[in-house]
């Protein structure tokens, strides 16, 4: 760990609960964190229609069918025409 790392660390030990709560709120506004995109996003931010639900049903059947394994890039590509 790295000293500036190791003094912050320090620093956050010996704070006192109300000032961890608005560190928390800054350090979420750090720019390109991954976790704090994912915590803000909605759980569902779209409906899914019945036909979308069956069709995630086939496509989860299909792969219990075929012991769970997808159909390779390749394959897809081929088929596609866009190797």
């Amino acid at each position: 760990m790295t000293d500036i790392r190791a003094e912050i660390h320090k620093d956050i030990d010996l704070m006192p609960d109300y000032d961890l709560a608005g560190l928390k709120k800054f350090l979420d506004t750090y720019p390109d964190r991954p976790a704090v995109t994912c915590r803000r996003a909605p759980l569902e931010d779209e409906y899914l229609t019945e036909e979308a639900i069956r069709k995630i049903r086939e496509a989860e059947d299909w792969l219990d069918r075929n012991g769970g394994r997808g159909i390779p890039h390749e394959e897809v590509m081929r088929k596609l025409g866009l190797e």
